[in-house]
């Protein structure tokens, strides 16, 4: 008889079964990422309560659907998808089940910026991509990202040329279509010194069954870039959603992200970071859950070099049974003096059957730092919520009031208005919901 390690493993490689359907690239360097990524899927498992990395996300019930990868791409216009449409972005890139779709995306030409995808003619941006693609997130020990490489077929690639400023957001969007299916989105993008540019990373569903999403973005910026970067993950609720991002930071970069999660049953969202001297980065976080789901954000901030900066605020809105969990770790490297970092976690329990785990981390191996991390888990203040009452509010009304400010927090920091004004209705219609 199998042990329960064996059939998860079986489960990996049963996930492979279509990979060798996918046409052979013309990149060779493409061909090789692949096979490596193969080999290692093969000999990793899925991940455990037992792993200390997973102790509170139990994702066992992936393993009792066989997602298969999508074969032929669902037929979609453009009045099927117009409610994602983000009205400020300067170029769209639409996937289906992680399938380029040209007919619903729009690739406007803009001068110094290069938006674009994998299987498209890339003869100028060869070199680029064998120097960035699948070099910076880590596979070697990650059984979904290396999943993600194996079936590396396609993907969104957005290059900003050097000195190039862009304040339009360009908006990728990854849109899930069959059920029983898994998806392997995949981004890269490469912004060069002195340039500036904001991404919208947008992952829905046009079906409520339940699939597979596994995506993988690598950021990449140079001396002096500036990114904007925001992920939103409003899948089915009966979805499967893990995510690994690995961004990089070279001298005096600056990276802002703010990262939304309302949707999927189970959610696992891996943010790498590795800073440079005097960079600096702000990675701001939200997960709005309810029922039965699982959202679980995982992050690593390595400060590497001297003199930089990161700032990380995550909050969390739990009602129903949902179970939030929350991870964060700063390592302040020997050389990495002067480091100035804070962090914090602020979870709100909607319910007395919501669970929230958070752990905050720091190691520090420099001496010369300024460091602080704090975590907070409770309900609404019953003295805030008398104090709305006593003008004028219902009970009811207040509380939904207090629990809007409270993730509208996070929603702010978006800069992209209309995106912003449409995540800003979710909250609001979620809080109200879950009072």
């Amino acid at each position: 008889m199998n042990s329960p390690q064996t059939l998860k493993a079986d489960y990996l490689t049963s996930l492979l079964t279509d990979q060798p359907y996918l046409s052979a690239s013309p990149l060779t360097y493409l061909n090789a990422l692949r096979a490596e990524a193969i080999d290692r899927v093969s000999a990793l498992t899925v991940p455990t309560l037992r792993d200390e990395e997973w102790r509170f996300t139990d994702i066992s019930m992936l393993t009792k659907t066989p997602f298969k990868p999508v074969r032929e791409t669902t037929e979609l216009k453009l009045i099927d998808i117009k409610h994602f449409h983000i009205e400020e972005a300067i170029t769209r890139l639409v996937f289906i089940d992680g399938i380029y779709a040209p007919h619903l995306s729009s690739e406007q030409k803009i001068k110094g910026i290069s938006v674009t995808h994998l299987k498209a003619d890339h003869s100028l941006h060869t070199a680029t991509i064998e120097a960035h693609l699948g070099r910076h997130i880590k596979f070697n020990d990650n059984a979904f990202a290396a999943l993600n490489t194996a079936f590396l077929n396609d993907a969104a690639l957005i290059f900003v040329s050097r000195d190039t400023k862009v304040t339009q957001p360009i908006h990728v969007l990854f849109i899930a279509t069959q059920k029983d299916t898994a998806n392997y989105p995949r981004l890269l993008l490469l912004s060069e010194s002195n340039s500036k540019a904001t991404i919208v990373e947008d992952y829905v569903s046009l079906q409520d069954g339940p699939y597979f999403t596994n995506s993988v973005t690598e950021i990449v910026l140079l001396d002096n870039a500036h990114i904007n970067h925001i992920r939103v993950q409003r899948e089915s609720t009966k979805a499967f959603h893990i995510a690994n991002c690995a961004v990089s930071l070279d001298r005096a970069s600056n990276y802002q992200s703010v990262s939304v999660a309302f949707g999927s049953r189970i959610s696992r969202y891996n943010l790498n970071l590795r800073l440079d001297e005097q960079s600096e980065c702000a990675v701001d976080g939200l997960a709005l859950i309810s029922e039965r789901q699982l959202a679980d954000t995982h992050t690593f901030i390595d400060h590497a070099k001297p003199h930089a900066v990161s700032r990380q605020m995550h909050k969390c809105i739990v009602g129903g049974s949902a179970h939030a969990v929350f991870n964060g770790q700063i390592m302040v490297r020997q050389n990495a003096q002067r480091t100035d970092s804070k962090q914090s976690s602020r979870n709100l329990l909607l319910t007395n059957k919501a669970r929230i785990d958070t752990k905050p981390q720091l190691e520090i191996f420099a001496d010369d730092v300024k460091c602080t991390h704090g975590a907070t888990i409770g309900q609404l203040d019953k003295e805030e919520v008398f104090y709305l009452q006593s003008r004028g509010l219902s009970e009811l009304a207040a509380r939904n009031m207090l629990t809007y400010a409270f993730g509208a927090e996070i929603i702010e920091r978006i800069p992209v208005p209309s995106l912003k004004l449409t995540l800003e209705k979710t909250v609001l219609e979620q809080t109200t919901i879950q009072s």
